[in-house]
């Protein structure tokens, strides 16, 4: 500190703001900050990107000025600060550099290493279900996550798919409830039904989580798989209904009569994705001919026809609010 105070007498009129700069970071110490507080108050100071790269420990942070802290490596046209183990501090001005942009990264740089050090916990070991955990938390910060990654064999920028599954299931995975979270890069076979979450980067696992649960409730005993991609505009439904106002729907209660009668509903599931009353016929292993009647009771109770297009997507949607609705968070 005190050569950098002799080093600032010379800085006139930008003086104050360094020991500003200095102060900033020393508080950051002090208070022992998450490295995620650390690179996304720098941005904000800064007001450019930042970052920190620490490939030993799977970390490549960044952040923009006003923005969340998210992986990826260092930009071509950084300024750079390398410290000891390969580990990297940056920023990454449009145009001129600031006059305060060296003091900056020096004071970026000596927090990054004192914070980087009071952040080396132990985390659970390789393969354990506590990373898996870790990793889909959504109360840990990026570096926490990006450090879990790591230990799993994974790069925070690798792309990764969440499932989540109500049976047995190979892979990197941790029971969270009653539902099994799985780490995969491509969909496994299970014993059970199965909601598949988007194609992310790693360290954005806790996204394709979520998403994986939404469709999830979209799954029945004869659609035991659902693709997250394939709900589109359906999948608002599960934010904004709860189970008792889609009970109260006249088209979901016709259906819970309907349920009733052996393979009808699934039958009506057929029909609504295919359009076919010999192929929805076939998927319940009836003759068409027999069908023809249950159709048009089906069609009375509802009160409109099913061999529309309106209809159909009539039918279709009432269907998925009922699986929503079977199906709670």
């Amino acid at each position: 500190m005190r050569g950098l105070l002799l080093r600032l007498s010379a800085l006139d009129a930008d003086a104050e703001n360094a020991v500003r700069v200095i102060g900033f970071f020393d508080r950051l110490i002090t208070e022992r900050a998450g490295l995620d507080t650390l690179v996304r108050n720098t941005a904000e100071l800064a007001g450019c990107p930042a970052g920190l790269h620490a490939p030993g420990k799977g970390l490549s942070l960044r952040a923009d000025s006003g923005a969340a802290v998210t992986a990826g490596p260092v930009p071509a046209k950084a300024v750079v600060r390398s410290l000891e183990d390969g580990v990297e501090v940056w920023v990454a001005r449009e145009g001129k550099s600031a006059p305060l942009d060296d003091m900056l990264l020096e004071r970026f740089a000596i927090a990054a290493a004192v914070l980087l050090e009071h952040s080396s916990v132990p985390l659970p070991e390789l393969g354990d279900p506590a990373l898996v955990e870790l990793v889909l938390s959504e109360s840990v910060g990026t570096a926490e996550r990006s450090r879990a990654l790591h230990l799993l064999g994974i790069a925070s920028t690798s792309p990764l798919r969440v499932l989540a599954a109500t049976g047995g299931i190979g892979g990197r995975s941790a029971l969270l409830g009653t539902v099994r979270a799985v780490l995969a890069t491509e969909v496994l076979q299970v014993d059970g039904r199965l909601g598949v979450g988007p194609l992310l980067p790693a360290v954005d696992a806790v996204k394709s989580w979520r998403a994986a649960r939404t469709a999830l409730r979209f799954t029945s005993d004869s659609a035991p798989v659902m693709w997250w991609e394939r709900l589109g505009s359906l999948a608002i439904l599960a934010e904004q209904l709860e189970p008792p106002d889609i009970a109260a729907l006249h088209d979901v209660q016709v259906l819970d009569r309907l349920g009733a009668e052996p393979d009808l509903i699934t039958a009506l599931e057929a029909l609504s994705a295919t359009g076919s009353v010999r192929k929805a016929a076939a998927a319940v292993h009836r003759h068409h001919s027999t069908m023809t009647a249950r159709f048009a009771r089906a069609e009375s109770m509802l009160g409109f026809e099913l061999d529309s297009a309106y209809g159909r997507f009539r039918l279709y949607l009432a269907l998925m609010l009922r699986r929503l609705r079977d199906n709670p968070e």
